[in-house]
């Protein structure tokens, strides 16, 4: 009981510490940050794939396994890692609130001779402590999606705040006549909700047409966003539309629009591109997402990481890709030839 009572008190400390780094320091923005470079652009301004150190391995920790979109992540390392013979270890936190047990599993790593860790913090500060720990030991550390740790010198990601525009857009576009929208957030103060958040709300404003009638957290949670959205459309019967911060919580508010009887009246986006979305999408229930991509990103993201292992100096920023997924263009997306896709996006600027 004494050791955990210490090992307790020592996380928190390490959490406190971490927060006042964040705080005296001036924080990574991933989505303005000018040192970039999109992910379509590794191989043609660094080259092929360099040789690695003998026996390098790889160490990751995750926000949760219990979310759809850590587990692809977590196949897009292991992926990747399979393709060139690096061996990877991906671990997560039991949910996505358990800040001191993921910093824990990140502080095991670096201690345990990973050549890189990649990280994808709970909130912005839980994992700072783990910057210092990992620079004595030489472990290059890359924030992997969503949260944003403050002095990460490396970030590989998508531009958080456009999901959230690419949704605005399409009310704009297929709802021109305007009304009532509201918004579901993921967890309050965490970087990827705010910047979804603002980029949807910013975006939609600028038509004068809509009023966000409802902005309020479902930290993530299928079920906490059935009741908001429950409230929402109790208190809105003539609501048109909601844009929530990730799948699991859109999926939860299609059922409110179901149970309410406005299936059809309330268009419901998400975030994430999870396969439930997509399947729920092709059902006709929910109206789109915004894909992220997750598998390509975490291909994306460790072949970043083995670069710096083997010495390039990439930019501090690799952007990931998204794309608006409704009914129309579910298939392109999702088929064999996504990442085809995904090129073609990038070469024509999308």
């Amino acid at each position: 009981m004494k050791f955990l009572l210490a090992a307790t008190t020592a996380g928190l400390m390490a959490l406190s510490i971490g927060t006042a780094l964040a705080t005296d320091l001036a924080p990574l923005n991933s989505d303005t940050e000018k040192d970039r470079i999109e992910w379509s652009q590794l191989d043609a301004k660094f080259g092929a794939f360099p040789k690695l150190p003998e026996g390098t391995k790889a160490g990751a920790v995750s926000k949760t396994l219990t979310n759809e979109y850590w587990r692809s992540l977590g196949e897009g390392y292991k992926t990747f890692g399979g393709k060139i013979g690096v061996p990877v270890v991906y671990q997560a936190a039991q949910s996505e609130g358990d800040q001191l047990g993921q910093l824990t599993i990140a502080e095991g790593l670096v201690t345990q001779g990973y050549n890189v860790l990649l990280v994808s913090p709970q909130t912005d500060s839980n994992l700072q402590p783990i910057m210092e720990q990992a620079k004595a030991a030489n472990v290059p550390v890359i924030n992997v999606n969503d949260a944003v740790i403050p002095q990460a010198e490396h970030y590989v990601g998508n531009v958080q705040r456009d999901n959230g525009v690419r949704v605005a857009k399409w009310f704009i576009k297929n709802r021109p006549e305007g009304g009532k929208v509201a918004v579901v957030e993921g967890q309050a103060g965490v970087y990827a909700a705010v910047q979804r958040t603002e980029g949807f709300k910013a975006t939609i404003g600028e038509s004068g047409k809509f009023q966000v009638v409802a902005s309020v957290p479902g930290n993530w949670d299928r079920q906490t966003s059935y009741d908001a959205a429950t409230n929402i459309l109790q208190q809105h019967p003539d609501l048109i539309g909601f844009y929530a911060n990730n799948d699991g919580m859109a999926l939860g508010i299609v059922e409110a629009v179901k149970a309410a009887g406005l299936q059809g009246k309330v268009a419901v986006f998400g975030t994430d591109g999870i396969s439930d979305a997509y399947a729920s999408i092709r059902a006709g229930e929910l109206t789109g997402t915004v894909d992220s991509f997750p598998v390509l990103t975490g291909e994306v993201a460790l072949e970043a990481a083995l670069r710096l292992v083997a010495g390039q100096k990439l930019p501090r920023v690799v952007a990931t890709p998204q794309a608006l997924i409704t009914k129309d263009n579910a298939d392109r997306y999702s088929g064999p030839d996504a990442r085809k896709a995904l090129l073609e996006d990038a070469a024509a600027g999308q």
